[in-house]
C-alpha cells in the first residue's frame, strides 16, 4: 500500500472494508488474548476493565480507529497488573497471548485458502483478501515478537535477560523511539517477507491437499 489509506476507500472500496475488518479483527484477538491468559493467570484487571470482548472501541479506542481509517496505522492495548500474577513465567505467557493468536490467524487464513483454492472455489477477490489476512497478521506476529520496548517481544526477552533490559533512563526512551520509527519506516520490506513467506506456504499446502 501506498499513500494515505483513506484514499483507498474510492480507489478501491472492497479492499477498504475488507482489509480494515482485517486489521481490527486481527488486533482485537490479539488484545482479547491477552486480557483472558492474564486473567488465567491471575490478573483479573483487563477482564473487570471490560477487554474479554472483540468490541474494537474497547480494545483500540477511537483515536486508534481514526488514525487507522486515514493513515493505516492502528493499535491496542489492555491494562495489566503484573504484581497480581501467581507465578514469576505469567508475564512472558501474557505478553506471548497477543502475537501467537496473530500467527495462529496467519496460518488458519492460509489453510483456508488453501482448502477453497483446492476445492475449485474462483472468487479471485474473496481468496485475496484471506490471503491477505494470512499476511497481516504474520506482520503483527512478527512486529511485536521485536525485543523493543512497546512491544510484546520486549516482555518476552526481558523475562530471559532480566538485567539485559532493564530499559529506564530518557536515553533509553529516546532510542525506542528511534527503533519504532525506523521499524515502521521498513513496514514494506516486512509486508514482502511475509508475502513471500505466505506464497511459499500456499503453494505448499495446495500441493499437499490436492
Amino acid at each position: 500500500m501506498s499513500g494515505l489509506f483513506i484514499t483507498w476507500l474510492w480507489r478501491d472500496p472492497y479492499f477498504f472494508f475488507g482489509a480494515a475488518f482485517l486489521v481490527i479483527f486481527s488486533i482485537c484477538c490479539h488484545e482479547f488474548m491477552h486480557a483472558w491468559i492474564a486473567m488465567k493467570e491471575g490478573d483479573c484487571t483487563a477482564a473487570d476493565a471490560g477487554h474479554l470482548t472483540l468490541n474494537p472501541l474497547k480494545q483500540m479506542g477511537w483515536f486508534s480507529l481514526i488514525l487507522f481509517a486515514f493513515l493505516g496505522i492502528a493499535w491496542g492495548q489492555v491494562p495489566v497488573e503484573p504484581r497480581n500474577f501467581r507465578r514469576p513465567v505469567s508475564d512472558c505467557l501474557v505478553s506471548l497471548a497477543g502475537p501467537l493468536t496473530n500467527l495462529a490467524l496467519a496460518i488458519i487464513m492460509l489453510v483456508l485458502c488453501a482448502v477453497l483454492m483446492v476445492n475449485g472455489v474462483d472468487n479471485y477477490r474473496a481468496l485475496q483478501m484471506i490471503f491477505y489476512g494470512s499476511v497481516l497478521n504474520q506482520v503483527l506476529f512478527m512486529l511485536n515478537m521485536l525485543p523493543v520496548p512497546g512491544f510484546d517481544g520486549f516482555a518476552v526477552v526481558r523475562h530471559f535477560f532480566p538485567r539485559f533490559l532493564d530499559v529506564k533512563s530518557e536515553a533509553a526512551a529516546i532510542v525506542t523511539v528511534v527503533l519504532v520509527l525506523i521499524l515502521f519506516s521498513c513496514i514494506g520490506y516486512l509486508f514482502a517477507f511475509a508475502d513471500f513467506l505466505g506464497a511459499a506456504g500456499l503453494h505448499f499446502l495446495t500441493g499437499v491437499l490436492k
